[in-house]
């Protein structure tokens, strides 16, 4: 029986390595700070067995509603973002053997063309990780200065100046723009130039889900809190999916390689594992990163 023929609700990216850089031992505890749909916990689960000392977060309601198998044996869930998450946390003193942050949007979240988040289905312009929150997509693309979206398709979407430029003027031009499949016309009919191997709407999107979430900024945020959460040689691993996240990322755990004594951290992958190669069979593994660092 193939995944094609029967996919699973969500595949866990990198689900091997993960297992094998944590290496959850019988009695550790966990937190896992993007939970999603309890793949990688589940499996982490198998091997410590410790569910009652655990933590699983997770903004989503959807995926909130998946998580109950484990709370039923006593794990803590928390329905936050995970910057918020770890802040609560840190505050409460809590401090974890393996700890696990996969940045990446979950099968179901991009499948499901009510949330907006693809435009291979056509949907609302929503893209909200958390229902709760009022900011969507289609706030966004209505109702921001032009500015402010040639700023979000550059930066958060990586396309040259002109070409944000371009975007944002058809955009403006265009509203009220209601729909995912209205947006990914728009962006396709003011592209100038043959086709990449993507569609020319996918960076937009991209970028627009960035905003929308203030996925940077949290990541920004998250990593000089995951030291303050883990014990003395606890692990923890980190997947990111773009260059932007994946920057950050590197760039903390660069600084503590070079901090010498005052380093909380010891690096484990002074290179990360990709995807691309050791997760050949998971499409959406096809951009995750994982990084690896122990806790001195």
């Amino acid at each position: 029986m193939s995944i094609k023929e029967h996919p699973p609700l969500h595949v866990p990216v990198l689900l091997n390595d993960v297992l094998v850089m944590l290496d959850p031992k019988s009695g550790e505890n966990y937190l896992d700070l993007t939970a999603g749909y309890g793949g990688h916990a589940r499996a982490i689960f198998a091997q410590t067995a410790n569910y009652t000392e655990s933590t699983l977060v997770d903004r989503d309601e959807m995926a909130q509603s998946h998580l109950t198998e484990f709370s039923k044996k006593g794990t803590q869930l928390l329905h936050a973002d995970f910057a918020s998450a770890a802040k609560q946390l840190v505050e409460e003193g809590r401090s974890y053997n393996l700890i696990l942050l996969d940045l990446g949007v979950s099968s179901p979240q991009l499948d499901r063309a009510e949330r907006g988040f693809s435009f291979t289905h056509d949907g609302p312009l929503d893209m909200r990780m958390d229902k709760r929150q009022a900011y969507t997509a289609e706030t966004f693309v209505n109702t921001a200065k032009r500015s402010d979206i040639v700023r979000c398709i550059r930066e958060y979407g990586e396309e040259p100046l002109s070409v944000a430029k371009r975007y944002a003027d058809a955009i403006i031009t265009s509203r009220p723009i209601v729909s995912t499949g209205q947006l990914a016309d728009i962006i396709r009919q003011s592209h100038v130039g043959k086709w990449q191997k993507t569609h020319p709407a996918t960076r937009t999107f991209q970028a627009i889900r960035i905003q929308v979430n203030d996925e940077l900024r949290q990541v920004e945020e998250v990593m000089p809190l995951l030291p303050k959460l883990l014990k003395k040689g606890g692990r923890v691993g980190v997947i990111s999916f773009h260059s932007l996240e994946d920057r950050i990322v590197k760039r903390y755990f660069a600084e503590q390689a070079k901090s010498g004594y005052e380093a909380e951290l010891d690096i484990v992958t002074k290179h990360p594992i990709s995807g691309a190669t050791q997760d050949v069979h998971n499409p959406r593994s096809r951009s995750a990163k994982l990084r690896v660092a122990v806790k001195k």
